[in-house]
């Protein structure tokens, strides 16, 4: 397990690395009619809970298995995919949980879009970073959007706009504001 654990650890570290070059080389637009802009100003407001009540099952499975609070885990698909388990990002994460393929791999996932694995091994790797990060669910979440690497090397919650706002949405989406 330990083997499984530092190989995502480098995967998530070197994903990291590359996200902050491809930043860099392509800053995104600025202005209030990108998609990151409209992201960061309903950061704060609560969006309905997954209307697919077939997820519900599934989430709760999931989060009995990790321990894991079923709504944090409900948050996170909301925020990661709507609950589109066919959902893939512009950096190649897939399905429910927004899962990139070396994570999934690492996690036994072979099918990201099967809602059941996916569910599964986001959940497994939201576990993880949790374990990892002494149970403190911003620094989890924050690992879980930006990668571990990234938590570590700023002690906590990175500076970026983009985590910060996934953190805050994920939490007030769970009912876990504070």
């Amino acid at each position: 397990m330990s083997e499984v654990i530092d190989n995502l650890n480098r995967v998530s570290e070197r994903i990291t690395a590359i996200e902050a070059r491809l930043r860099e080389m392509n800053p995104a637009p600025t202005g209030s009619e990108t998609a990151f802009s409209s992201m960061v100003q309903s950061a704060g407001k609560r969006t309905p809970p997954l209307q697919n009540p077939a997820l519900s099952p599934l989430i709760n499975k999931a989060a009995a298995a990790y321990g894991l609070a079923p709504e944090l885990l409900s948050a996170v698909v909301q925020a990661e995919s709507g609950g589109n388990p066919e959902a893939v990002s512009p950096a190649g994460a897939q399905g429910l949980m927004q899962l990139m393929p070396g994570t999934a791999a690492g996690l036994g996932v072979s099918n990201p879009f099967d809602p059941e694995q996916n569910v599964m091994g986001g959940a497994q790797y939201l576990r993880m970073q949790l374990d990892r990060f002494g149970g403190d669910t911003r620094k989890a979440l924050a690992a879980y959007n930006a990668g571990p690497a990234a938590v570590q090397r700023y002690q906590g919650v990175p500076p970026f706009a983009e985590t910060q706002a996934y953190v805050n949405r994920v939490l007030s989406l769970a009912g876990m504001d504070e």
